[in-house]
């Protein structure tokens, strides 16, 4: 059985185990919604980071839920984690192939971002 969401013929929602979405938009914000994911994902587009490197690029995040986002993000597929065998450990994360796909979408969120920031009354 895949793993993909499917549409429930009956209702034309999205159901993937025992989550039932009713349009694709909630499954892409139960992935990278909320304040963090999508600017870790968008730092990591750049290329492979360090924990504490992204904790400087996203210095409001406390180091527990910057942990705890890097985790649902691996876990999602968004992003993998490689450790090397140093001392003392190194540890990499870097957006996977399906995590790439994500870039149109950021590029289109820093857009309207730049577009809707330009267009707010000054102050």
């Amino acid at each position: 059985m895949s793993d993909q969401p499917a549409l429930s013929p009956e209702s034309k929602r999205l159901v993937q185990g025992d989550k039932v979405y009713n349009t694709p938009v909630e499954v892409t914000l139960e992935v990278i919604g909320g304040k963090w994911k999508s600017l870790l994902v968008y730092h990591l587009l750049q290329g492979a980071l360090r924990f504490s490197e992204l904790k400087r690029l996203v210095p409001d995040i406390t180091e527990k839920m910057l942990t705890q986002q890097l985790r649902e993000l691996e876990r999602d597929g968004v992003l993998s984690r490689t450790v090397f065998a140093e001392v003392p450990p190194r540890v990499e994360y870097r957006v996977t192939e399906h995590g790439a796909t994500l870039k149109p979408v950021l590029e289109a969120m820093c857009q309207w971002g730049r577009s809707h920031w330009q267009q707010q009354p000054t102050a």
